[in-house]
This record gives structure tokens, sequence and C-alpha cells, in this order.
């Protein structure tokens, strides 16, 4: 679900426009100690006090005369997520400013040539890496600690779950959610043993997507454990659509047959996955 808003410039300004979307999310967790000392007192404080503000949703900010300009997805505000697993308490604080600052040179980085100024154009290139350099040298170890979608899950997150550990509860606002939850171990195992079926399914491209899961896994400590959330994906699902979708497990069944060389019967399992996924990959395109 999507909610717009639209700002009008006086005449021969720029006009600036916002939507806020919902995201689905791929945290890390980690153990209280083993968060840096400024992070670790934070949420200390947090768990004693609860006086941090609750995450807010992300937003396309576009700016410039066109509407429909490409703009960046931008998260506000700092926000940290706390989980009790097994008597054992994790925190997965946003460390917002770094997503962005990272998600903005790889986006240039990445895209093709004629492209990469219309995305990040190379003044704000230049400013991004100067400010993460900052940082970095002040935090030698400082590491997104989450992935965001807009309108959907990717299919290659599922890759790190299994069914049994799937989670559907009631959220606060009397709706449902899904999530999974796994070790890191766990987690970076399946991504290597799906790499390596990808691979020789002749999937290079998806294998390394999925090896790029494993390369950020990597700089989290064994200790650490990582979610699926559909979060506010999850909104314009009710419960029977949740309560169906088991698509860790069908994304592991067309892995176990693709294994075993069952090519067709691995493509159609795959094509249910991604068809569920289809409508809201629509509407992302469309905005």
């Amino acid at each position: 679900m999507t909610v717009t808003r639209c700002s009008e410039a006086s005449a021969g300004a720029p006009q600036y426009h916002e939507r806020m979307v919902g995201s689905a999310y791929l945290r890390v967790f980690q153990p209280l100690d083993a968060l840096p000392e400024a992070e670790r007192r934070r949420v200390e404080r947090l768990m004693v006090h609860g006086d941090e503000p609750a995450e807010t949703p992300s937003v396309y900010r576009h700016l410039g005369g066109a509407r429909g300009q490409l703009g960046l997805l931008e998260a506000t505000g700092e926000s940290t997520a706390i989980r009790l697993e097994a008597g054992k308490w994790y925190a997965c604080p946003s460390r917002n400013r770094l997503r962005v600052l990272a998600a903005m040179l790889s986006l240039r980085e990445t895209a093709p040539a004629e492209m990469a100024d219309a995305l990040v154009p190379e003044i704000l290139a230049r400013r991004a890496a100067r400010e993460l350099a900052r940082i970095r040298r002040r935090e030698s170890n400082a590491v997104p600690t989450m992935l965001e979608s807009p309108w959907h899950v990717p299919v290659r997150w599922f890759a790190l779950f299994q069914d049994s550990e799937r989670r559907l509860t009631e959220r606060e606002d009397g709706g449902f959610t899904l999530s999974y939850w796994t070790q890191i171990p766990v987690a970076r195992e399946r991504a290597q043993r799906a790499a390596t079926v990808l691979e020789s399914g002749d999937l290079r491209p998806v294998a390394a997507m999925v090896l790029e899961l494993d390369d950020w896994l990597s700089c989290f400590g064994a200790d650490g454990a990582v979610e699926l959330d559909y979060a506010d994906v999850a909104t314009s699902s009710g419960w029977n659509d949740l309560d169906e979708d088991h698509s860790a497990h069908e994304v592991q069944e067309s892995l176990d047959a693709l294994e075993a060389g069952e090519l067709d019967r691995a493509g159609e399992i795959y094509r249910g996955v991604a068809g569920r996924w289809a409508e809201a990959k629509i509407r992302e395109s469309l905005n």
C-alpha cells in the first residue's frame, strides 16, 4: 500500500514529490555485547526507557521539474528493532544514513554509464563517498544492518530460510504479518548451497545475487541472526493469504528439484513463488 503526497512549488520553482511506501526487510540481529559501544548503550537505554521513536515508512523523494523523474528511496529517522529469542536479547539498529550512502554509491557503480548521472549525479556521489569514508574511519566495521525492498519480497531472500522458521503473527494494528528467523551460519550455508545449485543449472546471474547476500552476512559475527520481515508489505494481505504463503518452502523445493535435474518441476515451482509477487512487482514498476 502506498500513500502519495505532492506539494506544488510556486511558478518557476522545482516541484517536490514524496511517496510513502510499504517495504519488506531483511535484517541482521546481533547480541547486545556484539554491538559497537555507542549503539549498545543506546539500545540499553531504549530497553530501559523505551524513548526511541518507532520506525517510520521509507519515502521516495523526487526533486526536479518532471513528475516522472527518478527519485531515491530514503529512510527517515533512526530506529532499533529488538528481539528476545531463546532467552537472549538481539538488536538491529537501522543505521539509516549508512544505508542511504552505501546504496547511492552502489547504484551509481552498477547502473549503465548512460544512466548513472540521472540516478545519482557525480556531485552527490562524491559527497556520499566522503561522508561514508568519515563514518568508516570512526567505525571500521560499519556495515548496513538491513536490506529493504519496497512493495514486495525478493524471491532470492527466501533461499536463506526453511518453512519451519516461518512465523505468522498478529500486528499491533490488528492485522497480520509474516516473518522468518534463523542464525547467520545456517543462512550462509543455505545461500552457498543455493548458489552452487543455481550455477550448475546455468543460472549464474541469479547465483551471483544470492552470493551477494552471503557476502553481506559474512560481515557479521556467527552469533548473530537474520530475519526476513514482510512488515508493511503484509498490510495488503489478509490472514488466509499469509497462511497459505509458504514461499521459503517452495524455493527450497525448487532448488531440490533443480539439483536433481528435474528442470521442468523446478521451473514450475519457482514460477508459482514468483507469481505470488507479480502484482506487487507490477505496482512497483508503475510507481
